[in-house]
């Protein structure tokens, strides 16, 4: 999913964004790390955060020094997160290729991802503001929780779908929250528009990870770079499950997946899950949200640099991977 083709400045952006980032995961002290922190790089990433953070910075004035490190910083932690997260689920493959743990093994990918973590730390020491430290340190404290939830969640077919909320929050919707009020921040927007550009973002980032997971289901394994619902494989009870587990006969099948769960037996609980109508019920949450955050930014003075946050959301409405 490529969305730099909705705002032509923003192509200058992310590439200097894309080439930063490269300079950033340089080390010459632990080369090995370098080589895995460049693998993640050269799989690409839909690069949402940094976006984000270039778009709204547009709504006020800024310096492009500050935004580019602001952006490089949250990309660096979405960065962290995945490599960790793979590591946690015993994941081998990330869109489409070997995972840094896969290739590495757990103790490369845990250090890899902590080398990430403190580069992160180290760009936002360049932005001479308390308020952008803050939120970012908050939204990372957030993230490690939402983590642990996650794995405390585990086939758990018992919990309910605002626990799911609550995890979904803190382990998408906030970094792509605090994405937005970074911009706003490092553009010195008045306090009350960057804290309704965090709200505008956390909208978009549970609709986004809402998708995600509806796409878990309905996307091939090619455009997923994994095979088709290996979040339920895996043990992670999404929205469209929380559904189609309205049917306590199908709820009860489902409490006996297990990571051992052929791919033939998945491919029938996902049969299952799309004829149950959980997938068109998802899609209205998802939408939902989308439509809080058009309402954020309706709130906004007139202007034309609110297009593309707009196109944003109406291309995240309709993606397909």
């Amino acid at each position: 999913m490529k969305l730099n083709f909705l705002y032509s400045n923003i192509q200058a952006d992310v590439a200097a964004i894309e080439e930063e980032l490269r300079v950033a995961v340089k080390s010459e002290q632990a080369p090995l790390i370098e080589e895995a922190a460049l693998e993640l790089l050269a799989a690409g990433g839909k690069r949402v955060r940094p976006i984000f953070v270039c778009l709204t910075a547009r709504l006020g004035q800024f310096e492009w020094n500050q935004v580019e490190q602001a952006a490089v910083a949250v990309e660096l932690i979405h960065m962290a997160s995945i490599v960790h997260d793979d590591v946690v689920d015993d994941a081998d493959m990330r869109r489409g290729r070997p995972t840094i743990k896969s290739k590495w093994g757990n103790h490369v990918a845990m250090y890899t991802g902590d080398f990430l973590f403190a580069k992160s730390l180290e760009y936002m020491t360049k932005i001479p503001n308390p308020q952008a430290h803050q939120v970012l340190s908050n939204v990372t404290v957030e993230l490690a929780v939402g983590e642990i939830e996650q794995l405390r969640a585990k086939y758990d077919f018992d919990q309910n779908v605002r626990t799911y909320l609550r995890r979904i929050k803190r382990k998408t919707a906030l970094l792509i929250a605090a994405s937005c009020e970074l911009g706003g921040i490092v553009a010195q927007l008045e306090s009350k528009w960057h804290r309704k550009l965090f709200l505008f973002g956390y909208y978009v980032g549970m609709s986004f990870q809402i998708t995600d997971d509806i796409l878990d289901f309905t996307g091939s394994e090619k455009t997923l770079g994994k095979p088709a619902g290996e979040d339920l494989r895996q043990g992670n009870i999404t929205l469209p499950v929380f559904f189609a587990m309205e049917d306590k006969a199908f709820k009860e099948k489902l409490s006996k997946i297990t990571d051992e769960t052929s791919k033939e037996e998945m491919q029938s609980f996902i049969a299952a899950i799309k004829s149950s109508g959980a997938i068109a019920k998802s899609e209205v949450i998802a939408e939902s949200y989308l439509q809080k955050a058009i309402a954020i930014l309706d709130e906004f003075p007139p202007s034309k640099e609110l297009k593309p946050l707009k196109q944003i959301v109406q291309f995240l409405d309709k993606r397909k991977y």
